[in-house]
């Protein structure tokens, strides 16, 4: 089926993006949008746990200079993921790439469900004393 101007019949949005060309390389927008609201719930989840200079980081480009939440519990790095099937190994690994010497963790939810997070076990001390810090 081929995407026409003036769509014509019923089911034209079901199938018009088999129209466009795909790369591979870009996100579908709808994808960057749920995960931009995720960023945005989590930090106002942060701020509503006592963080209040939680915000979300600047997007450009992915790496510690630009995590997905900024200025929440000092000390970490924050990989946020709005997703329904989510790959922990993955997530953590790009959370512990993206840390530079800071404490990584996962902070992902799914609709209709709590957010939750993750951080590898060698970790549980430091963000327990990173959390205790920023709550002073």
């Amino acid at each position: 089926m081929r995407y026409t101007a003036n769509r014509e019949g019923a089911n034209w949005h079901k199938n018009w993006h088999k129209s466009r060309p795909h790369t591979g390389a870009a996100m579908p927008l709808n994808s960057r949008r749920k995960g931009a609201r995720g960023e945005l719930e989590w930090a106002a989840t942060l701020r509503a746990l006592g963080f209040p200079a939680a915000r979300r980081g600047q997007q450009h480009r992915g790496g510690p200079e630009s995590p997905d939440v900024a200025g929440g519990i000092p000390g970490t790095h924050c990989e946020v993921k709005r997703v329904e099937r989510l790959n922990l190994y993955d997530a953590i690994e790009q959370a512990v790439r993206d840390a530079e010497g800071r404490i990584p963790y996962v902070a992902h939810r799914r609709n209709r469900s709590g957010w939750l997070i993750t951080l590898r076990a060698d970790d549980i001390t430091a963000f327990a004393k990173a959390v205790l810090e920023g709550l002073r």
